[in-house]
């Protein structure tokens, strides 16, 4: 399906599954929606509208490249709302989706009935996960650990080409297991990810994070926060910083999941979230 934003801009979505429909945005930041795959299955009991967010996938790189950062792509999650006629909608972010989606549900209050988010990051809004390096920590014993490690380290403070090279090296810290399975789906990221809409993602001006992180307060969805009990991207214990400051929050931690959780826990990653979207 192509839907028009408000800017002209044509965006691709992808509609998969059955039943109730859930507008998903992905992360990366620029990555394809192809990399969410089915949810871990959750298309035997919901339709997912997999966007592709301007810039990435099959969706326009428009002519005006701040219109890629985040609190602009906000506005395209309600143009899609609208296009595929959801009323209020149920909203499903990855990783750096995540702030794209928040900013939509707290801009369109009355458009979002339920709201989910996957392993999200809180450093657009001020804040970063104290776990990281204990996570990271406890993987220190696998046989890819060292350089992967080194590369993460580095990689908060690279420009985005060289973060695809040492993304390449840190994708073992991806997942709860580096399996066939795992290497597989992190594989799909050299073909999946725009350089240009990752290099947009971040706003060049005109953007608080306090002020951002306050209008979170004003989200009336509920909420539910799945994080990995290993994900050593964005960790754990962001969930709880995130449920000081939104009201209906409530959070499924994934045992042996990292930011990926339905690679390495499809059925236990399909449950909770198909149990939370499933009260209508």
């Amino acid at each position: 399906m192509r839907i028009t934003a408000r800017d002209g801009t044509v965006l691709a979505v992808h509609s998969v599954g059955t039943g109730p429909g859930v507008v998903c945005v992905p992360g990366g930041p620029g990555r394809a929606s192809v990399y969410l795959e089915d949810l871990g299955g959750l298309t035997t009991t919901h339709t997912l509208h997999l966007l592709d967010n301007r810039g990435s996938g099959e969706s326009q790189l428009p002519a005006d490249r701040d219109s890629l950062a985040f609190p602009r792509l906000a506005d395209d999650v309600e143009d899609v709302r609208l296009g595929l006629e959801l009323s209020p909608a149920d909203v499903l972010g990855h990783s750096a989706g995540c702030p794209v989606v928040l900013l939509h549900a707290a801009r369109y209050p009355d458009a979002v009935r339920k709201l989910v988010l996957v392993t999200p990051s809180g450093r657009p809004f001020g804040w970063a996960a104290d776990d990281i390096d204990a996570i990271r920590g406890s993987r220190s014993g696998e046989p890819w650990f060292d350089e992967a490690n080194e590369a993460a380290e580095i990689a908060p403070r690279a420009n985005p080409s060289l973060r695809r090279e040492l993304d390449r090296v840190m994708r073992p810290l991806w997942y709860g297991r580096w399996d066939e399975r795992a290497q597989e789906h992190a594989a799909g990221a050299d073909d999946q990810v725009s350089l240009r809409a990752a290099a947009g993602y971040v706003p060049m001006s005109g953007y608080d994070p306090r002020e951002a992180l306050e209008s979170l307060r004003q989200i009336t969805a509920e909420v539910l926060v799945v994080v990995g009990s290993v994900d050593a991207m964005t960790g754990v214990s962001v969930a709880d910083q995130f449920a000081d400051v939104i009201p209906k929050l409530q959070v499924a931690c994934i045992d042996g999941a990292g930011h990926f959780p339905w690679v390495d826990q499809p059925e236990a990653f399909s449950t909770a979230v198909g149990t939370f979207l499933a009260d209508r």
